[in-house]
């Protein structure tokens, strides 16, 4: 795959009407959060079939759920009132319950009465608060905040914060399908799917729309940043809605869905996390959270059946890999993969980011220690995972042109047909997975972090897993030189695996292999107090912390990488 390097700051895209959507679509938010929750009512209704009992079970739950979160997990941006309304709620059904000679017909009733004021809590939640004036001012604070700081690291001292000698593009480099992005930005609507590794990648994301030029999006960003102060402001102004991973019920996801299904249909260019939360083991997203992906799918297929058949009503998806020496995150984020033995379980939002203070300290020295970011970009591809063509049209394997609303046709008409979309978003997540491998790119960090570990895991190859990241720390050294052999012998595959297209490289990375070690030992892990890896007084390579160390090492898993050893 040839990289493509963004060196310069693009021009910014004019809207070809008076407005971008996303500014129409703040304009008429009243309007849209009581569509989104009619909507969300109906769907729900057809769900439990209108049936007054299946619809009490569901209101049931959601009740019971909801106060279980307000006692075991609250939240500061939680509403003052969620327990006076969650107790009406409780009141309403009490009364309905309890009420013997209520028909049929007169429960259902009551019961939509109920899902109503609910449907319509949860579509004001998650709305977003897009300001104009708002995003011009955040946007501009953003790269002159970030700038500032870069400067103030590299060139030392207080009047280099008022310096223009250095721009983020020095640190945060853009590559891949960038001029697509920017040309199909002006055609159809974008969904944008990142990897999601830490609290970072929100404004780092919202970075890179700017600096490319593209209009507003919309976010779907975690309700936990809107805890902290500073994330809270940035996230607003910057379009996002209110995603709220602690809400499992079907009220609450329908609703969710329904949100983000209008807003792409509505032509707003949306941006999600696929992975739903920051990935806690530092894999690479091997599985998706479908939900908001199946959005995209249905929005396409409703643009169709409302004869929105040109370019302007083609939704496509843009897959972009996050790349980090380190996390801020990591110690806990792998803390709590380690925990979990097999499924879902319950878990407080817990780690570093927790207040204004921390993150602004930790920006800081992420500028001062100079190490490097980078956001690849991928080729964009329709809802069924056909790339496109620079006009926007699907390609088959082959690279004929196809019509992607032919896969949504039966018997000569557009249909709704819930299975078929189903199996359409199951291979959409399948297809932005192989894609976020092909355009993950490698760092240092990530092939001495994988060596390492792999070399310690063969020299104790009679351990599972837990046993391993138990070993006592003092007594694992790996002798430099054979390190160096097995670092050359991924970095080879890598290439090869690169010459096929399979995954990319930093430009670090064409250095000899001693600067290439040095690079990556400098930089893994960097800011943490137990360092993943270092060089001890001998020269030979040891490590203070095994479980940050396997955090790191899975970057690079999914390649088959793990055979050389």
């Amino acid at each position: 795959m040839e990289e493509k390097y963004l060196k310069h700051k693009y021009d910014p895209i004019i809207p070809s009407k008076n407005e971008w959507p996303v500014v129409k679509l703040a304009r008429e938010r009243k309007e849209f959060v009581k569509k989104v929750s009619d909507l969300a009512e109906d769907r729900i209704l057809d769900l439990a079939d209108q049936n007054p009992d299946i619809l009490k079970e569901e209101l049931e739950t959601t009740l019971y759920r909801e106060k279980l979160r307000i006692k075991q997990n609250s939240w500061v941006v939680d509403p003052d009132d969620e327990g006076s309304f969650w107790g009406e709620v409780k009141a309403s059904l009490l009364q309905i319950n309890t009420s013997t000679d209520l028909s049929k017909e007169k429960r259902l009733q009551g019961y939509k009465s109920i899902l109503n004021r609910i449907t319509s809590r949860y579509a004001e939640e998650i709305a977003s608060n897009f300001k104009h004036t708002h995003y011009k001012f955040t946007r501009s604070v953003v790269t002159f905040g970030f700038s500032r700081l870069l400067n103030a690291a590299r060139v030392k001292g207080f009047k280099s914060i008022f310096s223009n000698q250095y721009t983020l593009q020095d640190k945060i480099q853009i590559t891949g399908e960038t001029d697509q992005l920017r040309d199909l930005a002006t055609k159809g609507t974008v969904v944008m799917v990142p990897t999601h590794f830490s609290n970072l990648d929100s404004i780092l994301i919202g970075w890179t729309i700017s600096v490319l030029g593209l209009p507003p999006f919309i976010y779907g960003a975690g309700l936990n940043l809107f805890n902290i102060s500073i994330f809270a402001y940035f996230m607003d102004s910057l379009g996002a809605y209110k995603v709220d991973r602690r809400k499992k019920n079907l009220l609450y996801l329908e609703t969710l869905k329904t949100y983000s299904k209008e807003a792409i249909k509505f032509g707003c260019h949306s941006l999600f996390f696929p992975g739903g939360t920051r990935s806690r083991s530092g894999m690479i997203e091997s599985r998706l959270k479908l939900g908001l992906l199946s959005t995209a799918i249905e929005a396409q297929r409703a643009n169709f059946q409302e004869q929105k058949n040109d370019i302007s009503g083609k939704v496509f998806i843009v897959p972009v890999t996050i790349n980090y020496h380190f996390v801020l995150e990591a110690p806990s984020l792998i803390r709590d993969y380690l925990s979990i033995t097999g499924q879902e379980r319950y878990y407080k939002e817990n780690d570093e980011f927790s207040n204004s203070y921390k993150i602004s300290k930790f920006l800081f020295k992420f500028f001062t220690k100079g190490s490097d970011i980078s956001v690849s970009i991928g080729k964009a591809m329709d809802v069924l995972g056909n790339y496109v063509d620079e006009n926007g049209d699907s390609l088959d394997k082959k690279g004929r042109k196809i019509n992607t609303r032919d896969y949504f046709v039966s018997d000569g008409e557009v249909t709704v047909d819930h299975q078929r979309e189903e199996e359409y978003t199951n291979m959409l997540g399948r297809r932005i997975v192989e894609e976020f491998h092909k355009i993950n790119r490698v760092f240092s960090s990530h092939l001495v972090a994988f060596t390492a570990f792999e070399m310690i895991k063969a020299s104790n190859n009679k351990l599972d897993l837990f046993d391993l990241i138990r070993l006592p720390e003092e007594d694992i050294t790996i002798p430099y030189e054979e390190f160096k052999v097995n670092c050359q012998r991924v970095m080879d595959q890598v290439y090869e695996l690169k010459s096929q297209g399979l995954i990319n490289v930093a430009p670090h990375l064409q250095q000899d292999m001693d600067a290439i070690i040095s690079h990556g030992l400098d930089n893994v892990g960097m800011y943490h107090a137990k360092r993943p890896l270092i060089r001890d007084s001998e020269g030979d390579i040891v490590t203070e912390d095994m479980s940050l160390l396997y955090f790191y090492h899975n970057r690079l898993t999914g390649y088959g990488l793990e055979k050389l050893f």
